[in-house]
């Protein structure tokens, strides 16, 4: 490998090694680290590793992969705000004291759903129960769990108009969430792409186009995020 770009390192005495941070080979690829052997206080041997720079395809895809993963964020958050139906996944933002440590409720009890309108929770740990039980009458859900042994059935009861009302709003917020964690992404990527124009890494042309990919696939991400919100805000208010 050519090295170019320049090097500092601590000499060592006698025969040793010393690590060395490096700037740029001959193949543009940014070196990280490097080491050096040493023999009385002269380099015999330079090994250094190179990290390959990214181009805008790689931070194209880099944005798109950040962007499917805080829709997903959404989608789960959206799973948590109960509708008429019995849902497992509204105890999943339930958090118990479990031997004083805040353990989430799935962790510790397994949940299904015998009926559309009750959910079955099975504790692993019967010493617990009391403590899971709390836990969910402590929650917004509206729910009072009916315990036998370490099973504990939720009847899950119809909404008011103004229960559906508070979750809507619930659900906006989380959308909002969501929007805002996309176009953080873009902002993030964006002056990476700006920094490899002004570096010259990059021509005008290649960082405009670039940036206009970054606000196409924002675009998309946060429609997602609409189309998602209006499908729940539909179900939650449905009677």
């Amino acid at each position: 490998m050519a090295f170019v770009g320049g090097c500092g390192a601590a000499r060592a005495s006698g025969l040793g090694y010393g690590s060395v941070l490096c700037g740029y080979d001959a193949r543009g690829g940014v070196v990280t680290r490097a080491r050096t052997a040493w023999k009385g206080g002269r380099p015999l041997l330079r090994v250094c590793a190179v990290q390959p720079r990214m181009s805008v395809d790689d931070l194209v895809a880099n944005a798109e992969e950040r962007m499917s993963k805080s829709m997903d964020a959404v989608g789960q958050s959206f799973n948590t705000i109960r509708t008429g139906r019995a849902n497992p996944a509204v105890l999943d933002r339930v958090v118990v004291s479990y031997w004083g440590v805040e353990t989430p409720l799935k962790q510790l009890a397994s949940v299904s759903t015998p009926s559309s309108t009750v959910l079955q929770v099975e504790v692993f740990d019967p010493s617990c129960v009391k403590d899971v039980e709390r836990a969910i009458m402590e929650s917004d859900l509206g729910m009072t769990p009916q315990t036998d042994g370490s099973t504990l059935r939720l009847n899950v009861p119809a909404l008011t108009q103004e229960r559906r009302k508070e979750f809507v709003k619930q659900l906006k917020q989380l959308a909002e969430d969501g929007r805002v964690a996309v176009r953080n992404i873009r902002r993030d990527i964006v002056e990476k792409i700006k920094k490899m124009e002004k570096d010259s890494e990059i021509g005008k042309d290649e960082s405009k186009d670039g940036q206009d990919r970054i606000q196409k696939l924002t675009d998309k991400y946060v429609k997602m995020v609409d189309n998602a919100l209006a499908e729940k805000e539909k179900e939650v208010m449905k009677v």
